[in-house]
């Protein structure tokens, strides 16, 4: 039970930061072309109580990957559909990835100003856990900006490809919304999808990044997740 409490007590902040802000960035810039759907509803807010998804975030903790509420966006509302939809879309994972970079640097200052320091120290006592919370928030932000740039709606990657794509396929790509879910399932758990694109894609943000402590990320996270 101790150990649980430990894993929770370093997951839970990074893991709620990731999506709450993802999902406030899709209402934000939505708002900013023209729909104010999301402000109407309560949703432009970093509250996580207004974001969680209890099932998505319990996922988080059981294989490292969850979701939240969606934030509700009325394409017809935005000024210009088709193109806003892109940056709508985009910016989840936009957002996922500056935390992430964000995350990686303060990460690395912290290990670099407590280089030296006796393990008793007051101050390693602090920075310790603060320092594993950073390195998981690299690894769930990664992992979340990469996921959602798969090219299948409702994902963000597949309604930016929407937004992309001429008039005929992209329609016949919208029309897959419905499905979209499903396929995901299938794409992750029932072929390699995780082993020859995410997983690789993870590692080289997560080798970008975190540089030299990339084994400090990935040993953080393989230790939350066991």
């Amino acid at each position: 039970m101790e150990q649980f409490f430990l894993k929770l007590s370093i997951m839970l902040v990074p893991a709620l930061m990731a999506i709450t802000c993802h999902e406030v960035s899709h209402g934000y810039i939505a708002d900013r072309r023209g729909d104010n759907t999301a402000r109407y509803l309560g949703r432009l807010t970093l509250n996580p109580l207004k974001h969680l998804d209890l099932f998505g975030t319990l996922m988080i903790f059981i294989v490292g990957i969850g979701w939240a509420k969606p934030v509700p966006v009325n394409f017809n509302n935005l000024r210009h559909p088709k193109t806003d939809m892109i940056w709508v879309a985009a910016a989840g994972p936009i957002t996922n990835f500056l935390l992430a970079t964000f995350s990686a640097f303060a990460m690395r200052a912290l290990i670099g100003a407590t280089q030296g320091l006796p393990d008793a120290s007051p101050l390693a006592a602090f920075v310790d856990p603060v320092t594993l919370m950073l390195a998981f928030s690299v690894y769930i932000n990664l992992l979340l900006g990469i996921f959602n740039l798969i090219p299948v709606p409702p994902l963000d990657g597949g309604r930016v490809a929407v937004g992309l794509l001429p008039l005929r396929p992209s329609m016949a790509l919208a029309r897959l919304e419905p499905f979209g879910m499903i396929i995901i399932i299938v794409l992750v758990f029932f072929t390699n999808a995780f082993s020859y694109v995410i997983s690789p894609a993870l590692s080289f943000g997560v080798n970008l990044l975190a540089g030299p402590h990339s084994n400090l990320v990935f040993g953080v996270t393989r230790l939350m997740l066991k």
